[in-house]
């Protein structure tokens, strides 16, 4: 990364997400004053006044998911916001930009890609891929008649035991606590971990717990589900 850092707040309802993309913008020398949940934000953001704020949300066509952004930009309007969520439908990117966001990156977006989107916020640019744009649009024009429903499409490739070793590690637990919670052996614990990160098509925990808490596949695994699998 060239030139100076983006002094900015990272907030998300999954505090792992938050805290692992505070430590990876830090390692990229950005300032990161405050990784915490969405609850709470605009009152974050308003007090510690960033450059940018990266709110992440799993819901972006949900009622009231930017009234975050409202408050933030009537009451701090230099500070840019740019959402970091799924592959929005036409009222969920409208949504976003319509309270005020400057920017919009798809959840899989590798982490430079995040960098660029706060980069450009920063300078007051409006940062969203062109092809999200263009998907948004196609959809208004020719909507579907099935809604791509991705963590439908997850929930397919794994087993219900891989579900719920997902579940785990989405939750922080390690190849251990993973074990004992399903009264089997670490190596048994490891190979289903293994297989779950090359079904999902990510390269670590990290990965597979973001893609999980982004699509919604946590909020269809859990609560209740678990061993029942």
């Amino acid at each position: 990364m060239t030139g100076m850092g983006v002094r900015l707040v990272v907030v998300d309802d999954h505090r792992l997400l938050a805290e692992a993309l505070a430590s990876a913008l830090k390692l990229r020398g950005h300032r990161v004053l405050a990784a915490a949940p969405v609850a709470g934000a605009a009152e974050l953001v308003v007090g510690r006044a960033p450059e940018v704020c990266l709110l992440g949300t799993a819901a972006p066509d949900a009622p009231g998911t930017f009234d975050p952004v409202v408050r933030i930009k009537r009451e701090r309007p230099q500070v840019a916001v740019v959402v970091l969520g799924p592959v929005p439908s036409p009222r969920g990117i409208a949504a976003a930009f319509a309270a005020g966001a400057s920017g919009y990156v798809r959840h899989d977006e590798r982490i430079e890609g995040v960098e660029r989107a706060l980069v450009k916020a920063r300078a007051g640019e409006s940062a969203v891929a062109p092809q999200l744009l263009q998907g948004a649009f196609a959809e208004l024009l020719h909507p579907s008649a099935q809604p791509d429903d991705e963590a439908q499409r997850l929930l397919r490739l794994l087993t219900h035991r891989e579900v719920e070793v997902l579940v785990r590690v989405a939750e922080g637990e390690d190849t251990r606590l993973i074990a004992a919670g399903m009264g089997i052996a670490p190596s048994t614990a490891r190979t289903h971990v293994q297989r779950v990160l090359m079904k999902l098509g990510v390269g670590s925990r990290l990965e597979a717990a973001a893609l999980a808490a982004r699509t919604g596949l946590l909020d269809r695994a859990v609560p209740g589900q678990r061993g029942s699998f």
